[in-house]
């Protein structure tokens, strides 16, 4: 049998701890439970996905990812009033809130938090918080397999005990 490296189309197993530059860890895997991650559909940020590639069960490296391979450079103009009106009654609002809000246009789902909130308007910051960092991941392979086809048809990993959206 041939072992299976990181490449496009595999469920990847995957534990990390992630650092910023002054070395604050801000996310790990459970070390019971490895992220599982459909290689090569966009599930994880650019530039540890192409670090990834290649990679067998059991290695280990090191990867920093630079914010224009990661969530972006930090825009001061990714901001937008929105009329408080806009929101339903009964929601506290406060400053770090994470929203999901539909774009009009497009249909996509958009990731905001609100960085104010006046009397009358809600400022919502467009920018993932990680937005301008460089990003430190220690990562190992945990495990690797085949996609089922139907985990190529939906394009996400299906855990054990069948398939959730």
């Amino acid at each position: 049998m041939t072992n299976l490296t990181v490449s496009n189309n595999l469920v990847v197993g995957l534990e990390y701890t992630l650092r910023l530059d002054d070395g604050e860890v801000i996310d790990a895997s459970d070390s019971n439970a490895p992220l599982e991650y459909l290689h090569g559909h966009g599930q994880l940020i650019p530039g540890l996905e192409r670090e990834l590639h290649g990679m067998s069960v059991g290695d280990k490296k090191t990867v920093t990812v630079a914010p224009e391979d990661g969530y972006g450079e930090y825009d001061e103009d990714a901001f937008e009033a929105v009329p408080l009106s806009a929101f339903p009654d009964g929601i506290e609002l406060s400053p770090g809130l994470e929203l999901h809000m539909r774009d009009s246009a497009t249909g996509h789902i958009i990731q905001a938090f609100v960085a104010e909130v006046t009397d009358d308007t809600v400022i919502l910051d467009l920018n993932h918080p990680l937005a301008g960092e460089a990003l430190t991941f220690d990562v190992k392979i945990a495990s690797l397999r085949k996609a089922t086809q139907e985990e190529l048809e939906h394009g996400h990993v299906h855990s054990e005990g069948g398939h959730h959206h």
